[in-house]
């Protein structure tokens, strides 16, 4: 079945007709590719939980999981689009939530729930963090900027590797799926888009180690021995615990994967007893 929301002409005219347009502070730019919404449908199965969509805009993608069988929560901070979504998924099953993805119990959502949505661009970096932080999920496919995608997916030693890729690397096996063109989208943004899929891999939070890796990389440009004596790590312990690793004392922090900052996470434990 066609989705009357995919194209651009459609969006166009629902959104005159309710007097509206798509708001640059809640970073809206609705997907209007048949083609992908069939994509991150297909990305997110089977749907062994509940759904949650954050940023539902008309309700384009909403539509799309709801007729292949999803049982979807769509959770929208613009109380503007409340009748918008009430016409476009008339007659089907979607739970509607206006509210601050951000301000959402994901802690309480039921274990073995799955995101899938394209997530507003301002909020996709600590909202993707909160949500592998919270443990409740068994998938997460949603759309993000290229450039936020390439540092969830990225290799050491290049630019686009920091905290967010361990972060990721941390809690769930990432994918880079495709990108989509601005024209995929209405109003089309400035930039390519990415569609990522994250598989958790039920590892907890450890404060302790990104309280380290964000010590490490606040100082990119610095050596790792400097920056973390510059977050106020003792300089002479994180010397003798990158000796003890076998690490050059020039090493940055860039040139470190998971393991190895988990390795120098225990050394510096040792070597302060």
């Amino acid at each position: 079945m066609a989705n009357p929301l995919a194209s651009p002409k459609a969006v166009r005219e629902l959104l005159l007709r309710h007097g509206l347009f798509a708001q640059k502070r809640f970073g809206q730019h609705f997907l209007v590719s048949e083609a992908h919404l069939h994509r991150i449908v297909e990305a997110a199965r089977p749907f062994t939980g509940p759904v949650f969509e954050v940023g539902p805009g008309l309700g384009a993608l909403t539509r799309a999981l709801l007729e292949a069988g999803a049982q979807v929560t769509a959770i929208e901070k613009d109380l503007r689009l409340r009748p918008v979504l009430e016409e476009t998924l008339s007659g089907l099953p979607a739970r509607l939530v206006f509210q601050d993805a951000l301000l959402y119990p994901w802690e309480e959502v039921p274990e073995g729930s799955l995101l899938v949505a394209n997530l507003p661009y301002n909020i996709a970096t600590p909202l993707v963090t909160r949500l592998l932080k919270a443990g409740r999920f068994a998938r997460l496919v949603f759309l993000v900027q290229k450039e936020v995608a390439e540092r969830m997916t990225a290799r050491p030693k290049t630019p686009a590797y920091g905290v967010l890729t361990l972060r990721v690397a941390h809690h769930a096996r990432a994918e880079r799926l495709l990108d989509l063109p601005p024209g995929a989208f209405f109003p089309p943004p400035k930039v390519w888009s990415s569609l990522v899929r994250l598989t958790p891999t039920g590892a907890p939070d450890d404060p302790g180690l990104f309280a380290l890796v964000e010590a490490a990389f606040s100082k990119r440009r610095k050596t790792l021995l400097n920056a973390l004596a510059a977050a106020g790590y003792s300089k002479a312990r994180v010397g003798e615990a990158l000796k003890a690793l076998g690490l050059s004392q020039g090493v940055r922090a860039e040139e470190l994967d998971l393991k190895a900052f988990r390795r120098l996470q225990e050394a510096l434990t040792y070597t302060e007893v």
